[in-house]
Order: structure tokens, then sequence, then C-alpha cells
């Protein structure tokens, strides 16, 4: 399934990504606040949903910030032989971003950030 043709109104759609964004939250130790930030501050109620498996559709800024986040971890599993590595990479300084972290400017909560961290990792490969 290629971009193009992915539905995005779809509720399969919308339990994939969140699966896929769960999973990764996990091994990178984000909180559920961080969280809630990383997928554009969405109420209590909406996130609890989420997190259950019950979302019937995303809003495309939902779904495009999870796709950053996908495609930073997909990005980070390329660069470092091992997977505590990768993992790590977001929670160390980086003087490409200031001497913030990766995580730190993506939980600026703008999805600018998220690309921007995506877009230095799209360069180091």
């Amino acid at each position: 399934m290629t971009r193009s043709n992915v539905n995005l109104e779809s509720t399969e759609s919308a339990l994939v990504a969140l699966k896929a964004f769960f999973s990764i939250m996990t091994q990178w130790r984000v909180s559920e606040e961080e969280q809630r930030i990383l997928l554009g501050n969405p109420t209590n109620e909406v996130f609890e949903t989420w997190k259950c498996g019950e979302a019937t559709s995303l809003e495309k800024d939902v779904f495009m910030r999870i796709s950053y986040v996908i495609g930073i971890y997909k990005n980070l599993m390329t660069l470092f032989p091992k997977q505590n590595q990768a993992n790590e990479w977001l929670h160390k300084p980086n003087k490409a971003f200031d001497g913030s972290t990766a995580l730190g400017l993506m939980l600026l909560g703008q999805t600018v950030h998220l690309r921007e961290v995506r877009r230095y990792l799209d360069a180091q490969l």
C-alpha cells in the first residue's frame, strides 16, 4: 500500500497508525503527557480512546504527526546498529538542535518540529 492509496479516513488506517505510534512511544520511554503533545494535544477522553484501540478516524494533522514519528523511528533503526542506541539518541543533547534533545524539540508541539527532526535524520542517511 502506497501513501497515495491510503484512505486516511478509514478506521483500519487509524488503528494501524495508532498501534505503531504507541509501540514506538513504549520503546522510546515517552510519558503519556508527552505522547499527547506529540499527537497534537487531544483531549484526555480522545487520547484514552486512541490508547484503547477504539479510534474510528484521525484528522490529517494527527496522521502527519504519526507519520513523522514512524519516519524518525525508521531512520534511527537504520542509523544505529542496536535498538537501545537508537532509542537513547532522542534523549541526548544534540548540537543540531541548539543543545536540546531531539525529543525536547519534538515536544515543542508543532508539526514543524517533528518535521525538523525527521529531515535532520534523513540527511544523516
